[in-house]
Formats: structure tokens, sequence, C-alpha cells
């Protein structure tokens, strides 16, 4: 069958997509990018200020709420509010995270349960939220943000790589359960990306960059843009045969020697 010239299976035309984090850094870079491909997407951050600077940039398709994914208990109203305002949620894009480095003999109890609060339960909190209305419509791509700590050891993020490396099978296990409904559900994993935070520590160090740079094939650390370009596809009909998968973008890091 011919291709119609207007058949564009990566557009996101007319749909809503929800960027948690997303006031900068990586969340900042997808939300970024769902727009470029026609979505409206709304962002969600602890700062009102950084949400409205946020805002200015990305333009009239972009749509702001402050909002702690950690308060579990607004999530339906969230949602609710949302598609009241902007419209039903076709992608959610679960971004906001929590870090946190030292020896894992230091990190206390109640460390290790505050990180995965936010990198895991808040995420399992928001998708039960979004998934119904999601599968009631009979479409949908969750997509979840991993992290390399989930893929390989990395020293001192015991809680963190936890967290994620738990995303991981929380994934896997929504894919098994509805997809067949047609929402679909996968993670990104991000190698090293650029950023202020990044960039502050790795000019503090310049030996860990160039171990970085050494052990990444494409010899360069990504852009939130790039983590964006991934995040779009997922979004996409481009990728309605891909679901429970994991997608490093790392410029080979995860495989580099």
């Amino acid at each position: 069958m011919a291709v119609k010239s207007n058949d564009n299976r990566y557009s996101l035309e007319g749909r809503v997509a929800l960027v948690t984090g997303a006031a900068r850094g990586i969340g900042f870079g997808i939300a970024q990018e769902l727009i470029h491909q026609g979505a409206r997407v709304v962002i969600t951050d602890l700062s009102d200020e950084a949400l409205a600077e946020a805002k200015a940039s990305l333009g009239e398709a972009c749509f702001t709420y402050v909002n702690d994914v950690t308060q579990k208990e607004l999530h339906g109203s969230l949602i609710e509010q949302i598609e009241a305002e902007v419209g039903p949620v076709d992608i959610l894009v679960n971004n906001a995270g929590r870090h946190g480095k030292k020896p894992s003999l230091e990190c206390s109890t109640e460390e290790f349960a505050a990180i995965l609060d936010t990198n895991l339960h808040s995420i399992f909190s928001l998708i039960k939220a979004v998934l119904p209305g999601m599968m009631e419509r009979g479409h949908g791509s969750i997509i979840n943000i991993s992290s390399m700590s989930a893929l390989f050891g990395l020293p001192q993020v015991s809680a963190y790589s936890s967290s994620k490396t738990a995303l991981l099978g929380l994934t896997r296990t929504l894919t098994a359960e509805y997809s067949s409904s047609g929402v679909r559900f996968n993670c990104i994993a991000p190698g090293f990306i650029e950023s202020k935070m990044f960039r502050a520590i790795m000019d503090a160090d310049p030996a860990r960059e160039q171990k970085i740079l050494d052990r990444t094939p494409l010899r360069r650390v990504g852009t939130p843009q790039e983590i964006g370009y991934a995040a779009a596809f997922l979004a996409s009909d481009a990728s309605k045969f891909i679901t429970g998968s994991c997608i490093p973008v790392d410029g080979g890091a995860a495989i580099g020697f």
C-alpha cells in the first residue's frame, strides 16, 4: 500500500502528554520534543517560578501545574484537573525523581525509603491514576525514566539503583497485565547527560569526566533533547509494537569497555 505524504507516524498532533519534574533538565528536554512533534504538554514540578520560566521557553502548547509527586493522595485530583482543563492524558512520562549518593552502609533506612517513595511508589500511584482512562479509550503510552544504574553496578547509589531497577520490573509487569488494552509501557535509561549540575561535578573532577568519555563509544555525553527524541518515538505510533522494553540512550556506555 502506498504511503500517503501526510502519513506521519511520528506525529503527536492532538495528543496530551504529562511529564513530571519537567521544569529543567531531562524533563524539560522531553517536554520540548513532545511539543515539537505536536503534542500539548503538561509539565509539573515543585517550583512555580521554575515552571513559569520553562513555559516562557516552551510556549502556548505547555501547561504548568505545581505538584509534589510524593503527595500520592493528590494524584487522582491532579489527573482530573488536567483532563478537565487540557484534555485526556494520552502520554505519561514519569521523569521526576530523587537522587542520593553515599556509601551503602551510611545510607539510613529513612533515606533509602524516601528515595524509593519518590522514584517508585509515587510512579506506581500516578500510573494507577492515569491508566484506567487510557484503557477505557483503548490507547496510551507510559514512559518511565530509569537509569544506567539499573543496568550495571555503580557505587554509592544503593537506594537510587534499587528504585530504578524496581521500575524495570514494574514496567514489565504492567506490560504483561495491561498492554492488551492498547496501553504500552516502556523505560528509557539515560546515560551521562549534560546539565548544570553534571557540568559543575565534571569541572571539579576532570579525571572522572575522562573516565566517562573513555567508556562511552560515542566519546561524548548526551543532551536532554536526545532523551526527548527517544521519548517522542515511544509516545508515537511509530513504536506501536514496542512495549515492555528498556531503551538505553547513553552513547553506548552500557556496553562500553
